[in-house]
């Protein structure tokens, strides 16, 4: 069990409220308002779906993203070009849930646009997220 919500302030139920999130046990979950109804949904369920979301998208991208790297350090090498492809290759789920996300690159990644919309279930059922530029 996760003891933050990964996407706290990001997550908003079907009817575009922003879901709460609470502490229980030491586990934390996401609170949704079901007409009164506080329904608890087990935040590392729902983050997981999301990283799942990501780490496809990021298998597809991988050319994109290691050069988008490569730029952002200012470096074009074959031995960096290897680590990053390496690091890339071998995103761990379960530190990334363990470490959490910073509360300043949620709050960018809010002012961006990005969302989660989740269902009484816990199921992700959209994801809003700003998108690139396009190069023309």
């Amino acid at each position: 069990m996760a003891l933050q919500a990964l996407f706290a302030g990001l997550v908003f139920d079907e009817y575009e409220r922003v879901v709460e999130t609470a502490v229980i046990g030491g586990d934390a979950h996401y609170v949704i308002d079901d007409n009164g109804f506080r329904r608890h949904i087990d935040a590392e369920e729902v983050d997981r779906q999301v990283l799942g979301i990501f780490l496809e998208q990021l298998e597809d991208n991988k050319e994109l993203a290691v050069e988008q790297m490569l730029n952002m350090m200012g470096k074009d090498d074959l031995f960096t070009k290897a680590a990053v492809d390496a690091s890339l290759r071998n995103v761990d789920m379960d530190e990334i849930i363990k470490q959490g996300i910073p509360e300043q690159a949620r709050n960018m990644m809010g002012m961006l646009g990005f969302r989660i919309t989740i269902n009484l279930h816990g199921e992700v059922v959209k994801m809003d997220q700003p998108a690139a530029p396009d190069e023309e």
